[in-house]
This record gives structure tokens, C-alpha cells and sequence, in this order.
């Protein structure tokens, strides 16, 4: 079985190690606090991306959960996809004087002047799970997330292990997630940066299908009616890959067969597809990032110096793995 831990390392020998075991409700009520208002109670504004996938809701979840267990009052914003959503929320933040604003973005690009108000405001930002292409890094004080370059290297290595010596050009199809997120550029470089040692290895189609479960599968029968050879699907999340399977099965192929899929998340519905051969590999992005969020909020908020770049560690499955490792799936 795999195990994996999360770990955050601050500066000046203050160890964060959080568990990823979720706990309390949804709410975070308690006291009112806020930077303005003589309260230790840490007040964060927290701006999410949306509720696109089951990855998402596991990862609202935990930041939901994580705050309550840590009497951190939460105000959560939902942006819906949309980036305008999360700089008016971001605004919102900072004229409520909340003590620390973390945001997942929804694009890399365009959040400069909304972070230097916020730092104007003196009110500190965390990034999580996704980064921002902004080149002066004093506009936020952490990133916490996953390598997403390295996520995409471990799906493009784990096929030109399968296919190592083998002859014939092998056609690729790829379902992007959301145009112009982070995820999804450094997925798609990642797993290009590898694959491009094999020139047999071939990505014929490449679209987004925004990380949503139904836009996979719309976008799958697409590359099916236009593609007639396709031998592997490289999914960006597994919702993606879960939609394909769909339209893979009503073309009257065999997923995991006719055609390799790998996708990334490894999120319980994955992981069961996986186990039961309908994917052939995942690699993991952990959602649960709640736990050590709050702690990042602590440290900064007590002007603790914290780590600019916190990686998560995660690792990859099997259809054996899975087998032994869905009965333990948090999410």
C-alpha cells in the first residue's frame, strides 16, 4: 500500500506536519474576527475556482473542514470558473480587512494589480494548488500545490515505458483541462517534455475538456468520429477520463484495452476505474490541502518567515495498487 504525507517546512525551525484525515462540518462559524476588529481570531477569505470535479469538492472539503478544526473563521467564495469572480471576491477580501486571503486561481495570468491592493492593504495572500505567472513574487508569501510538471512527466514515463522497444506509431489524443490554468499548461509540457523521446509517440488530437466529467466525454467522441486510430488517451484529471470512458464504451471499445488511458487526480471514482481496468495508470494530485493551509495562515499571521514554494508529495497507481489502496480513499 502507498502511503503518502504531506509535509510543510517553515523557516527558522518551525515544522508544519499536518494530517490529511477530515473532520468537523462544512460551516466555520465562531467569533468575528478580522485584522481591524481586536480579535485573535484569524479571519480568512478564501476564493475558490468552482466545483468542476470531484477533486474540487474533496478539496473545498478539506479547506472547509480544516478551518473549523482550526477556529479559523472562513469566508469561502465559490468564483465559478470564472477569474473576474475571484478579483471581485479578492476585493471583497480585502474591504472586509480579512487577516489572510488564499485563493486557488483560475488562469496563471492577470492578478498583479489585485495582489499589490492586497499587499497595500498589508493583508498577506497564500496561493494554493494553482500558481500565477506574476513576476514579482512579494505579492504573495507561499504557493502550495502539486508539481503539475512533474505530474505530466510521471503519465509521459509510464508510457514510454510501455511501449520501450516496441515498433509503429502509437496515436495520442489528449483532453487539456482549463485553457490557460496552470494544471494544464505544465501538464501538457510535462508529459510532451518526456514523450518526445520516443518519436513513435505521437499526440494527434490535443483539446480541453475544462476538467469537467461531461466535457470529456463530448470531446472524446469527437476525437473518435475524427480520429479512427487512437491507441492512448492522456486525461488531464480523472473526471476527463471518466466522461472519455463513456464515449470509448459506446463506440464499442473496450477502455483500458483498445485504449490506454492515463489520467491524473487519482480521486475515488478514478481509482475505482483503475482497479477495474477501464484506466491503466494514474498519477496522484492530493486535494487535501486544508491542513496545511491553515497552518501557513498561522505562521504568517504571527509574521512567522514560511517557505515560498511548498510541494506535496503524492505518488502513482497501478491497477494492482488501486486494488489496495481504494478501500482507504478519503476522497
Amino acid at each position: 500500500m502507498l502511503r503518502k504525507r504531506l509535509t510543510v517546512a517553515l523557516v527558522g525551525g518551525v515544522m508544519l506536519a499536518s494530517a490529511l484525515a477530515g473532520c468537523g462540518s462544512k460551516d466555520s462559524g465562531g467569533d468575528k474576527g478580522g485584522s481591524g476588529s481586536g480579535s485573535d481570531k484569524i479571519v480568512m477569505g478564501f476564493s475558490q475556482v468552482g466545483a468542476e470535479s470531484g477533486w474540487r469538492t474533496a478539496n473545498t472539503k478539506s479547506i472547509q473542514e480544516s478551518a473549523k478544526e482550526a477556529g479559523i473563521e472562513l469566508k469561502f467564495n465559490d468564483a465559478q470558473g470564472k477569474q473576474e469572480n475571484q478579483i471581485s471576491a479578492i476585493r471583497s477580501f480585502i474591504t472586509q480587512k480579512v487577516d489572510v486571503i488564499a485563493f486557488s486561481p483560475v488562469v496563471t495570468s492577470g492578478w498583479d494589480a489585485v495582489l499589490k491592493e492586497a499587499k497595500d492593504a498589508g493583508i498577506p495572500v497564500i496561493l494554493t494548488d494553482r500558481a500565477v505567472d506574476s513576476t514579482d513574487t512579494s505579492l504573495y508569501q507561499s504557493f502550495i500545490g502539486s508539481d503539475f510538471v512533474e505530474e505530466g512527466k510521471k503519465a509521459g514515463q509510464w508510457l514510454v515505458d510501455q511501449y520501450k522497444g516496441k515498433t509503429g506509431t502509437v496515436n495520442i489524443v489528449e483532453l487539456q483541462g482549463t485553457t490557460g490554468s496552470a494544471p494544464a499548461l505544465d501538464r501538457q509540457k510535462g508529459f510532451g517534455d518526456v514523450i518526445k523521446s520516443d518519436p513513435n509517440l505521437k499526440v494527434v488530437k490535443s483539446q480541453t475538456g475544462d476538467f469537467k466529467r461531461a466535457d470529456g466525454k463530448t470531446v472524446m467522441e469527437t476525437f473518435l468520429q475524427s480520429t479512427p486510430k487512437i491507441d492512448v488517451l492522456y486525461a488531464h484529471n480523472d473526471d476527463m477520463g471518466l466522461g472519455a470512458i463513456e464515449a470509448i464504451e459506446a463506440a464499442g471499445k473496450k477502455p483500458g484495452k483498445d485504449i490506454k488511458i492515463i489520467t491524473v487526480d487519482a480521486v475515488k471514482d478514478g481509482m475505482t476505474a483503475l482497479a477495474d481496468g477501464k484506466i491503466n495508470y494514474i498519477v496522484e494530485c492530493s486535494p487535501l490541502l486544508g491542513p496545511q493551509l491553515m497552518e501557513l495562515a498561522k505562521a504568517v499571521k504571527a509574521g512567522k518567515p514560511v517557505e515560498k514554494r511548498v510541494l506535496t508529495k503524492e505518488g502513482t497507481f497501478t491497477q494492482e495498487q488501486a486494488k489496495t489502496e481504494l478501500p482507504n480513499r478519503k476522497y
